[in-house]
C-alpha cells in the first residue's frame, strides 16, 4: 500500500504489551505513521478532541471508561469519518457480527500473532473490512437485537456518553459534574434516552445496553435520580 507521510493511527487499549506489538504491527505497514497511544476511554476522547484528523482508531471493547460496544457506539456518533477496528479477546462470531453492525470497519482477535496483526491492520488501511477468516456470520440475526440496535444508533454522542455512566450507576448529579454541564441537561438526556430506546425506566435502560452486547457493557446499580 501507498500510504501517506501524515498517516495518524490510535491505539486504545489498557494493556501496554499488547499496545506495543499493535504498534510494531502499524509500523511495519506504515513506518511513517504517527502513533498515539491511550490507555483508557476518557484518555482516547482527550486524544481525539486535540486532533480528529486521525486515518485510524484500534480499539479494545472492554477498556476502562467503556464495556461492550458502548465505546465504539460513542465513536462512531462523535466521529463518523474515523474508521474504527475492533481489536478484542472476545471473539465468537456474535460478538464479530455486532461489531460490524455498530459500524466497526474490522475485527481483530487478540489471539493473532504480529504477522496477522500486521496483515489485517494492511487491510483495514487499504479501505478494505477485516475479519477472521473462519468466521461464520450467517446465522440469522435476532429481531428483537435488531430493534434494539437500530434504536441504539440513533442516540446523541452525549446520550451515549450518559447511558455509559447511567450504567456505571452514577446519579444524575454525578453525570452532570463529570460532563460539565445542568443536571438539568442530564435529566432531558435521560428522558431522550428512554423515548429512543423505549423503555420506561433508567434500569430497563441498563438492561437494554447489557443486552445488545451480550453482557459485556458493565452494569452498576442505576438510582432513580
Amino acid at each position: 500500500m501507498t500510504a501517506p507521510a501524515s498517516t495518524h493511527l490510535v491505539i486504545a487499549d489498557d494493556h501496554p504489551l499488547f499496545r506495543d506489538a499493535l504498534r510494531q504491527a502499524v509500523a511495519s505497514v506504515v513506518a511513517s505513521a504517527k502513533v498515539d497511544e491511550a490507555g483508557t476511554f476518557d484518555e482516547l476522547t482527550a486524544l481525539l478532541e486535540q486532533d480528529s484528523d486521525v486515518d485510524l482508531v484500534l480499539l479494545d471493547l472492554t477498556m476502562p471508561g467503556i464495556s461492550g460496544f458502548s465505546g465504539l457506539i460513542y465513536l462512531r456518533a462523535q466521529y463518523p469519518a474515523i474508521p474504527v477496528v475492533i481489536v478484542s479477546a472476545s471473539d465468537d462470531a456474535g460478538t464479530i457480527r455486532r461489531s460490524l453492525d455498530f459500524g466497526a470497519s474490522g475485527f481483530i482477535p487478540k489471539r493473532f500473532g504480529i504477522e496477522t496483526l500486521r496483515d489485517a491492520i494492511k487491510k483495514v488501511m487499504d479501505g478494505d473490512v477485516w475479519i477472521p477468516p473462519d468466521t461464520d456470520l450467517s446465522s440469522t440475526a435476532d429481531p428483537d437485537m435488531t430493534r434494539l440496535r437500530d434504536r441504539l444508533v440513533t442516540l446523541t454522542p452525549q446520550q451515549v456518553r450518559v447511558l455509559m455512566m447511567l450504567s456505571e450507576g452514577l446519579l444524575n448529579k454525578q453525570i452532570a459534574y463529570e460532563l460539565g454541564v445542568s443536571e438539568a441537561t442530564i435529566k432531558a438526556h435521560v428522558s431522550a434516552i428512554l423515548q429512543k430506546l423505549g423503555v420506561e425506566s433508567r434500569t430497563q435502560a441498563v438492561i437494554a445496553a447489557a443486552k445488545i452486547s451480550g453482557g459485556q457493557w458493565r452494569q452498576g446499580t442505576p438510582s432513580p435520580q
